[in-house]
């Protein structure tokens, strides 16, 4: 028994990952306003063009909430296409599964994410979606790390986020563009027009994903410039 137990194979440890060098938004409620008025901005028709979603792509929409995002992508991949719904709040999960349901969206899966990992299928998306949700995200290092294999060769990571601080439900460019180039990606595309509620950016993996220990956390600075420390 003693042999067998030195013997036997020890679970592996979870990789440890920086913590951000700034304050982080506090969750807020899942819905982020009434659907009539997001749709009179005419935010998600402009964010699904500016990210090139269509007929037959795959699109992972993290912290889903109520299903804003979820049920238009849906319409616009189409039968051939597919959408998982992440979020990390049960009720919130348990709520648009009702929806999916009811609506009949049979191109959406529904998947219940952790802080640290949104559990995504490796090698599985042309597109992941991070509306309105980033700054509320407590380990952003080990997030960003863990989500990448999710996506395809070629896909891209778009994020909706507000310019301001980060403690009031925004997260000004310049430290989001270094905290996704701490873990590998690199800015393709930066948009600020009146129909984004804040703005839009869109990122590509670029390179070998970096070895936990190696990631170094980002800094805002008082002139508006972040920097890895």
């Amino acid at each position: 028994m003693i042999a067998l137990a030195a013997c036997s194979k020890q679970p592996a440890q979870s990789p440890t990952f920086p913590k951000p060098d700034r304050p982080v938004s506090a969750v807020g409620a899942t819905e982020f306003s009434t659907e009539v008025q997001r749709d009179k901005l005419g935010e998600a028709n402009m964010v699904m063009d500016l990210a090139k979603i269509g007929e037959g792509t795959t699109v992972a929409d993290l912290g889903a909430g109520e299903g804003y995002y979820t049920v238009r992508l849906a319409e616009r991949v189409g039968t051939k296409g597919r959408v998982l719904a992440v979020d990390i709040d049960p009720g919130a999960i348990q709520r648009l599964g009702q929806r999916v349901e009811r609506e009949r969206l049979d191109n959406v899966s529904i998947k219940t994410g952790l802080p640290e990992n949104p559990r995504l299928p490796d090698a599985s998306f042309d597109r992941v979606f991070m509306v309105h949700m980033y700054h509320e995200v407590a380990d952003p290092y080990g997030f960003l790390w863990n989500m990448r294999p999710g996506l395809k060769a070629g896909g891209q990571v778009i994020v909706v986020d507000v310019d301001r601080p980060t403690d009031k439900h925004g997260i000004p460019p310049a430290l989001l563009f270094c905290e996704m180039g701490a873990v590998g990606f690199r800015l393709v595309q930066f948009v600020r027009k009146p129909e984004l509620t804040g703005y839009y950016a869109q990122f590509e993996a670029v390179g070998a994903r970096p070895e936990p220990s190696a990631i170094k956390p980002c800094k805002l600075g008082a002139d508006g410039t972040a920097v890895q420390r």
